[in-house]
């Protein structure tokens, strides 16, 4: 029996050596940027001969260990400030030419820039990264794309090519065939533990995410269980009635509801149905309070986009976000008038690393509690060209969050219509 396994082992050796003699692809002669496409299909850094003095093998293979230990569609190349490579095209062509969304990071000569599909990352983020790693002065290749890195790893969405772990044959040289046979006999057990690496790091993202929610939810249903308080209603006061009592009801329970689904909650999509909840009790409550003073009831609107908050919306106004397009928003009526006057509307921040930061604008991870107020049908509209709408319109959102809406290309080399941004243009010290 050993004797057959060790025939059986030698020979599966034999033929994979033979197979990746066969399939082993010759040296490659394309040039400029179809040289770097060629090179991002096996692997996430490329440094050009001409400019292996500004990155060391050593460091090259360190960053590009970073990238996909991290599993994510992050791009560098470090090439000369030669005609092959067009400062005011070389990021679109290199993207083109490669046909992956991702981050794509150029250091070109001395200078830096980044651009990134949207779906991916999005356009503020990649000014944002872009200019705090050339913020300071000029500084060497590998310190430059190694803070960048770091910080694009923490915000871009999606996964790694699947060619950069032997998705293509032809791709794997032949001790990664090799390699694979063994593991094969082996009984998997590579593949098992880069499986299991990966999910305790997606456990790991997700209750980081929960705690994130866990923060701001909590925060909503205190300021919920307040204005319960604030009413001070009761159901055998003068004047109550049945529907009043009803309404009443239906808002103490929304209350219960939301404390008890946030007390289980596990993953991030979860907390929709945290915020549906609180959506519905506020309803009810605005309900009530007009019984009470005898005002017409209000019809059934969403909540004020501003601040879910501030309750039901009053009316539909126009409001631009910083870099944005002209959208019609639900608000409450104080916000209108707020919007009437020419003055900022009452935004509700959430804690960042760089600080408060409206929740539009803080990362996909408050996309489950925004669904949970306005829905998936009017997220799109509402959200359009904010950093959670860019990151809800791929399906890597609705990958790592459970959600999302349709829009984006998150793959392919057709991105034309906006959907590839830049940081702003090489200038010497980095920037593109």
């Amino acid at each position: 029996m050993r004797t057959r396994l060790i025939s059986v082992f030698a020979g599966l050796l034999l033929s994979l050596s033979a197979a990746a003699l066969a399939a082993a692809p010759q040296a490659s002669a394309a040039t400029g940027p179809a040289a770097v496409a060629e090179a991002f299909e096996q692997g996430p850094v490329y440094v050009d001969p001409r400019a292996a003095g500004q990155l060391s093998r050593e460091e090259a293979d360190a960053l590009a260990q970073k990238i996909e230990d991290a599993d994510k569609p992050v791009f560098v190349a470090v090439l000369p400030a030669t005609g092959e490579f067009p400062p005011d095209s070389v990021l679109r062509t290199v993207r083109a030419q490669t046909g992956m969304a991702g981050v794509y990071a150029i250091r070109l000569g001395d200078g830096f820039d980044a651009a990134a599909d949207r779906a991916v990352m999005p356009a503020s983020t990649v000014r944002s990264l872009t200019d705090a790693v050339k913020a300071g002065g000029p500084v060497d290749a590998a310190t430059q794309l190694d803070n960048f890195v770091d910080q694009a790893l923490a915000e871009a969405r999606g996964s790694a090519p699947a060619s950069w772990h032997g998705g293509t044959a032809g791709s794997v040289p032949v001790g990664g065939l090799v390699t694979l046979g063994v593991l094969a006999l082996a009984g998997g057990g590579g593949a098992y533990a880069v499986s299991r690496r990966r999910r305790r790091r997606r456990e790991e993202e997700e209750r980081e995410a929960v705690e994130k929610l866990r923060v701001v939810v909590d925060e909503d249903i205190t300021a919920f269980g307040e204005e319960l308080d604030r009413l001070d209603f009761h159901p055998g006061e003068p004047g109550a009635d049945d529907a009043m009592r009803t309404d009443y009801a239906r808002a103490l329970d929304a209350y219960e509801q939301a404390k008890d689904i946030m007390a289980a909650v596990a993953r991030p999509d979860e907390v929709r149905g945290v915020t549906e909840a609180l959506e519905d009790g506020r309803f009810a409550l605005a309900r009530l309070d007009a019984r009470r003073r005898g005002a017409p009831l209000p019809e059934r609107r969403p909540p004020c986009f501003f601040d879910p908050r501030h309750g039901p919306s009053t009316q539909d106004a126009e409001w631009t976000p910083p870099g944005g397009t002209p959208r019609s928003v639900p608000v409450c009526a104080a916000d209108a008038v707020r919007l009437s006057e020419g003055r900022d509307p009452a935004v509700r921040t959430v804690d960042t690393e760089y600080g408060p930061r409206p929740y539009y604008d803080a990362g996909p991870v408050y996309g489950p509690w925004a669904g949970g107020y306005f829905g998936g049908g009017l997220l799109p509209g509402l959200l359009m060209g904010t950093m959670l709408g860019s990151m809800m319109a791929g399906p890597a959102y609705a990958s790592d969050y459970g959600g999302g809406f349709e829009g984006g290309d998150f793959g392919g080399s057709d991105f034309g219509g906006g959907d590839f941004f830049g940081g702003g243009g090489f200038d010497g010290g980095g920037g593109f």
